[in-house]
Parts: structure tokens; sequence; C-alpha cells
């Protein structure tokens, strides 16, 4: 199958797990034996333009800006698979291409400036749910009304209406929560499919079998991610590392208990090789994240998790037994509870997490799935195309 990736790539000086999950993605399928084309745009690149900032919000607000479509029609695919626009992309292309037309959405901003749901600790659906100025006027993106506002005029008439959502044949969501909240927006369900992200077998790490009473979080350091609430509940006697790096880096070192280590920022093989070794993966995550890929490198060394509820990885946790998920804002005796209980559990839970991840999130099995998506989507094109132009 020719298949052509459309992404619009986040600056590196922000580290993006988005931009590995295409990466490898797209790696997976050639390997697989698919011709794949990478067709994208850079905010690394395209920063170096002085008017940079005007151009990202003009394209933003009118959907006019860079297109695919001439490295499109030389490709001649036989899907279009869409990650990213946002913000080095236009949208109006998209009322103009009449192949098929698979979107991925990783997060939620065709109804959310952030993407995240979530505005001063807590979720916030105040935009899908009828205040599309909400955004605006909290200056929720970067902390600003007017860089808020661009992606605000996009959303403004729900997710349903968003250019690359209407345009989609599949749209493409990593959990059922996602899929959820899409439907709730008014996006139909006929039109969804659930396909978690991947991650590569870590098989030649054996499962370890007496891990060391240490604990691991990783992630950014931002309010949304939790990790400053789990430092405040973490239990004095317990060890922890966390890694990863971001604004309330200072903020949980002041708060941290002797045990909790940061690491900073660390190389993924390095995190990989040390996983086994630890006794469980923390997720204190308190917006509806998908399943980080972290969760899944987790179970693939064996390794099981403990949540915050609220996100997807609580909901895989919870469903198929891979750990344990707290109650909403746990104190330092529910934490500490938790952390026994995953302790006391040894080594049948970990076997638990690791068959749950080759059952579940290897390439293979993402394989199987996307190219069913492919599939579909490809079947249900007619020519012209049935669906409206975007506006």
């Amino acid at each position: 199958m020719r298949i052509a990736v459309v992404h619009s790539f986040y600056s590196s000086r922000v580290p993006s797990g988005e931009n590995q999950v295409v990466l490898a993605q797209v790696a997976a399928l050639r390997e697989a034996g698919h011709d794949v084309a990478l067709v994208s745009r850079s905010t690394d690149d395209r920063l170096r333009r002085p008017t940079y900032p005007v151009e990202a919000a003009l394209t933003t607000v009118t959907g006019v800006g860079p297109e695919p479509v001439e490295e499109l029609r030389a490709f001649r695919p036989d899907v279009v698979h869409v990650h990213n626009l946002f913000p080095n992309l236009g949208t109006r292309w998209l009322g103009r291409w009449r192949g098929a037309l698979v979107v991925t959405v990783h997060n939620f901003r065709p109804m959310c400036a952030t993407g995240y749901l979530y505005r001063d600790g807590a979720t916030c659906t105040a935009c899908p749910d009828g205040d599309p100025w909400a955004g605006v006027r909290h200056g929720c993106f970067h902390g600003s009304r007017v860089a808020t506002l661009p992606l605000a005029w996009r959303g403004r008439h729900g997710a349903a209406a968003d250019p690359l959502v209407r345009r989609a044949d599949v749209l493409v969501t990593l959990s059922a929560r996602a899929r959820d909240v899409y439907v709730r927006a008014g996006v139909p369900e006929d039109r969804l499919e659930v396909v978690p992200n991947f991650v590569a077998d870590s098989a030649s790490v054996p499962v370890h079998r007496d891990p060391e009473k240490r604990f691991l979080c990783v992630g950014r350091l931002t309010p949304e991610k939790g990790v400053l609430d789990l430092v405040r509940s973490w239990p004095a006697d317990v060890d922890l590392d966390i890694v990863g790096d971001g604004a309330l880096a200072d903020d949980i070192r002041t708060v941290a208990p002797a045990g909790v280590r940061l690491l900073g920022s660390l190389d993924n093989t390095d995190l990989r090789d040390r996983m086994p070794g630890y006794a469980g993966l923390v997720i204190p995550s308190k917006w509806f994240e998908g399943l980080p890929t972290v969760y899944l490198e987790a179970l693939a060394a064996g390794v099981p998790v403990i949540c915050f509820p609220g996100n997807s990885a609580a909901d895989d946790v919870a469903t198929h037994g891979l750990g344990v998920v707290t109650g909403p804002s746990p104190d330092t005796d529910e934490v500490a509870q938790a952390l026994l209980r995953v302790l006391a559990a040894g080594p049948p839970l970990r076997d638990r997490a690791r068959a749950s991840f080759t059952e579940r999130f290897t390439a293979a099995t993402w394989l199987r799935s996307i190219t069913a998506v492919y599939e579909t989507a490809a079947s249900s094109v007619t020519l012209p195309t049935s669906r409206p132009a975007s506006r």
C-alpha cells in the first residue's frame, strides 16, 4: 500500500512524544513493506522567519498556509494519514483532496486551545460545552489571550466542524476515553476507531523478578501531568525517581521528601534499560491523557502501574488488572497503600503486565489495526467526494 503520512512537527525545544510516535509509525510501516512518504513541515525550520508568529496565527484562523498537495500528487498515495497540521500546515487543501484520508487525533485541540481539556488544576470542558471563548478569557494557550484567540476562532463551531475532523474518512483515537470525548463533542461514533500507539518490544530484557523498592515517574513537569501533587503526597519512607523536566521542577524539589530524586531528562534507551529494575511506574496525570508511550514501555518491561484516576492509563490499568488506581487526589496514606499493594502482588502482576503488552501494544498489533483502518478509509471513498469542502 502507498501511504502518505502528513505531520507538522512541533519545536524540538519542547520534547514531543507525538513527534516520536509519528517517526516510529513511519518506520514500522516501511518495515512491513508499505511504500511510505513522510510529508512534513517543522516549527524549527519556520521559526527562523521573523514573521513566523503572525504567519502561524493567520494559518490557524484562515486555513490558508503551506500545503502538502504538490507532494501528495507526486506520490499518488492510496491513503493519506494526517497526524497534525497545527501550526505549520493549512487546512484549505483538505477540500480539494479527493483521496482516502485518515486522521489521528492525539489530543483535544479541535475543541480546546491547549489540547488538554484542563485548566487551573482540574478538567475543563467549558469550550466544547458551549462557551467557545472561555479559553480566550483565561488565556489558556501559553498564558496569553492573544495567542489563544486564533485557536478559539478556529474551534468556535465545535470539534465536529473542525476542518480536519470533518474531512476525515476515519478518525483514530488512542483510547476509548478519547473516543468518548469526541462522541460527546458531536463527532459520529461510526467514524471513530480506537488504535493505541505501540512501542518496540523489550524482549531482550527479562522481567525482573525481584526489583528494588523504588518507583518511577516519567513526564513533563507541568501542571496537567500531576507530578507536583504526587510528590506532595509521596510517603517519606519510599524511594521515587522522577524523569523529565519542566516549569515545575523547582517547586517539586522544594516539597520533595528525602527519597525523591529528580533525574532530569534521560535518553529513551537509557530509560528503558533502567525500567525493569523499578517496582512500579506511577502516572499521576490529571488530564484526559491517552495511553502515553511510557505506560506501554513499562508494560513491555513487566512493570506494574499505579495511576491517579481520570486518564486513559488509569482506565486500562483498572480494566486489565495491571496495577492500582487510587482515588481522586489521594493523600499520603492512600498512596502508600497503593504502593504496598503493588509490592505485595509480586511476580504474577509483573508477568501480567508483560503479557498484556505482547497481546495489545506491539508494532505487529498496531500494524494489523491501522491497516484495517486504511482499508476502511480507501473503500469508503468515491470520486468526487461527497464531503463538503472546508470553508
